[in-house]
C-alpha cells in the first residue's frame, strides 16, 4: 500500500508539470503575464476541486458500476504505463491542437492537463485501496497540487532557466521512473486478482 510520500511523488509524476510547461505557455500565450498567473491559479484551483471530488465519491462510482478494485488497479497501472511512454516518447502533434484558445476556462487547463483521466483514475484507486486513510491521501493530493501549481506558476522562470532540453530531459526521466511505478501497480492488481 502506498505511504503519503509514494502517492504525493506519484500524483505529481502524472500530473507532469515540467511536461506541461511548454503546453501552458503555448496556450496563454498571447495572455499578459500579470494575467497568466492568475489564469493558472484559477485553474489550478479547479482541478483541484475536481480531484478532490473524485477521491471523495469516486469509489461510490466504482462500486455503483460493479468495478473491483484489482481491475481499477490493473486499469491504473495500464494508464500510468501509457502515460510514461508519452513522456519519455513524446509526439509534437498535442502542441498544435492546444494553440487556439485564448483565455481558457476549465479546458485544456484544469480538464485534462492538470485533472486528467489518469489522475481521477490514481485518486479513485488511492481512496479504493485504503479508504480508511483518506485524510492521508486528501493531504498527498494537496502537496501534489501544490508543487505543481508552484512550477506552473513559474513556467516563464524555469524555461528560461532549464531550457527547452533541460525540461525535455527531466521529462523523460520521470517519464522512467513512472513507468517502473505503472509496472508494480499493475502486477499489485493482478496479484490481488488472482488472491479472489
Amino acid at each position: 500500500m502506498m505511504t503519503i510520500y509514494s502517492a504525493t511523488i506519484t500524483l505529481i509524476l502524472i500530473m507532469d508539470p515540467l511536461g506541461n510547461i511548454p503546453l501552458f505557455l503555448s496556450i496563454l500565450k498571447s495572455v499578459p503575464a500579470a494575467k497568466r498567473r492568475q489564469i493558472i491559479l484559477r485553474e489550478s484551483f479547479i482541478a483541484l476541486v475536481i480531484l478532490v471530488l473524485f477521491l471523495l465519491f469516486g469509489q461510490y462510482i466504482l462500486e455503483a458500476m460493479h468495478i473491483s478494485q484489482p481491475a481499477l488497479a490493473i486499469a491504473g497501472g495500464i494508464i500510468l504505463f501509457l502515460i510514461s511512454i508519452k513522456m519519455i516518447f513524446p509526439s509534437n502533434g498535442h502542441d498544435d491542437q492546444q494553440k487556439q484558445a485564448v483565455e481558457p476556462f476549465i479546458v485544456p487547463l484544469a480538464v485534462p492537463l492538470i485533472a486528467g483521466p489518469s489522475t481521477m483514475t490514481m485518486v479513485i484507486l488511492l481512496a479504493s485501496q485504503a479508504p480508511y486513510n483518506i485524510p492521508r491521501w486528501l493531504l498527498a493530493l494537496f502537496a501534489a497540487w501544490l508543487i505543481t501549481t508552484t512550477i506552473l506558476v513559474f513556467a516563464d522562470f524555469l524555461r528560461k532557466i532549464l531550457g527547452e532540453r533541460g525540461l525535455i530531459a527531466i521529462e523523460r526521466l520521470m517519464g522512467m521512473i513512472l513507468t517502473t511505478m505503472a509496472v508494480q501497480m499493475f502486477l499489485t492488481g493482478f496479484e490481488q486478482f488472482l488472491h479472489l
